[in-house]
């Protein structure tokens, strides 16, 4: 049996259609904000992470030759280190043979 649906029942369906698509919107922006969120929090870590094998490096040439190296470059030709330029600002001041050079790794 066919049954016709009441201008009520249409005006139901409709607004039913609305609340469901202004909630798909709301949960599709939330999607959005946390993958943002994720993928800073990855880009910190990952600088965390260059800094802190800058330094380990420096460590490590300090330890073999006996002073820190003058530039990162020094690292990466004979230390086998990686800097990854392309994402992150990497500023490493060489102060004396006998200090602990400073590192700052900031994402792009």
């Amino acid at each position: 049996m066919y049954h016709e649906l009441t201008t009520e029942e249409l005006a139901h369906r409709k607004r039913l259609r609305i609340v469901a698509a202004a909630c798909f919107a709301i949960v599709a922006l939330l999607m959005v904000f946390a993958v943002r969120g994720m993928r800073e929090g990855f880009r910190e870590q990952g600088a965390q992470a260059m800094r802190s094998s800058i330094l380990s490096a420096a460590r490590r040439c300090c330890a073999v030759e006996g002073s820190y190296p003058k530039s990162i470059d020094y690292l990466e030709e004979r230390y086998g280190l990686r800097v990854n330029d392309r994402d992150y600002v990497v500023t490493y001041e060489y102060f004396a043979a006998n200090v602990s050079p400073s590192v700052v790794v900031v994402p792009r």
